[in-house]
């Protein structure tokens, strides 16, 4: 799981707990400019694969964490639940999407649009 923080300008990722261990990764920051659309929930979280793992952990069922390159893209995940799973489509960025675990889904997609439409 993670904490989405938001800035003026930013979005900031903590990655939570020994999920730093997993996905080889304790932050990330992204432009508010630089997100491209984010939903509340991710149907490729409830798949088995994620596309080809580069760097981090893929354990079915159990946590979905790092590096993966999907459909020719780079997506950065850190899942647990998918129920629980966001999606953040990027432009501009090293990374095309983030796949999020989250508290609060609904509730974290309306504090990021929330920040994109005051930008």
């Amino acid at each position: 799981m993670a904490d989405i923080e938001l800035t003026p300008d930013t979005l900031i990722v903590h990655i939570r707990g020994t999920d730093k261990f997993f996905a080889l990764k304790s932050q990330l920051e992204v432009p508010l400019s630089h997100i491209a659309g984010v939903e509340a929930t991710a149907p490729e979280a409830h798949e088995v694969w994620h596309g080809m793992k580069v760097a981090g952990s893929n354990l079915p069922g159990v946590i979905t964490a790092g590096r993966f390159v999907q459909h020719g893209e780079w997506a950065f995940w850190d899942v647990h639940n998918p129920d629980q799973a966001i999606s953040i489509r990027l432009h501009d960025e090293h990374y095309a999407k983030l796949v999020i675990g989250v508290d609060d889904p609904s509730g974290t997609v309306a504090a990021i649009t929330t920040a994109i439409a005051r930008r």
